[in-house]
């Protein structure tokens, strides 16, 4: 179970259907939408592209961190130990630190807690679920999972905090967190 569940914290659930969302959007002729769905297609765009920020940059670092590292993962432990270090080896070996996919959910996570801030609940068991999949699997320690997923959680909030700062699907606070704008709506409204 835990083989097939580690796949829906892959990066390419999240990235592939935002690329291809910005795509759309700048293939659509806006100037032919009625004010409504001109709306609903620039949220549309907003969330994908804080969806290509949080997942793609916080992806793009955990890789170059990952391999900075070079941490030896749980399959090779008889070989090198628990703290066996191996920076800038390129060798898949040793990337076990920080995981890539537990950071992916870290963003997703993150994504969720700013967009729907009363579910958090819901959100963390589900993405905390999916990202421990990859200690059930032998791909990384219980650390790894852990650094990765906080990693991919604080780069969602960031860029949250930059998305408020320019008017993006949040709107900055007095505290400095970013709250999101009530004109933000996935689905269009009942008239």
């Amino acid at each position: 179970m835990a083989e097939f569940l580690t796949q829906f914290a892959l990066g390419g659930w999240y990235l592939i259907p935002s690329a291809l969302l910005l795509v759309g959007a700048n293939l659509t002729d806006w100037r032919s939408l009625s004010r409504r769905s001109r709306m609903l297609v620039y949220n549309w765009t907003c969330l994908a592209f804080l969806v290509l920020s949080a997942v793609g940059l916080s992806g793009l670092l955990v890789n170059v961190l990952k391999y900075a590292i070079g941490r030896a993962r749980p399959l090779y432990f008889q070989d090198f130990g628990v703290l066996a270090l191996h920076p800038f080896a390129f060798d898949a070996r040793f990337a076990g630190f920080p995981s890539g996919h537990a950071t992916t959910m870290g963003a997703v996570f993150g994504v969720l807690l700013l967009l729907f801030p009363r579910r958090w609940y819901i959100a963390l068991v589900i993405t905390a679920c999916l990202a421990s999949t990859r200690v059930f699997v032998g791909a990384h320690y219980p650390s790894d999972t852990v650094a990765g997923f906080g990693l991919g959680c604080a780069f969602a909030l960031a860029c949250g905090l930059v998305f408020a700062r320019l008017g993006f699907i949040f709107r900055p606070t007095p505290s400095g967190l970013p709250v999101r704008k009530a004109s933000f709506r996935l689905i269009a409204p009942d008239r």
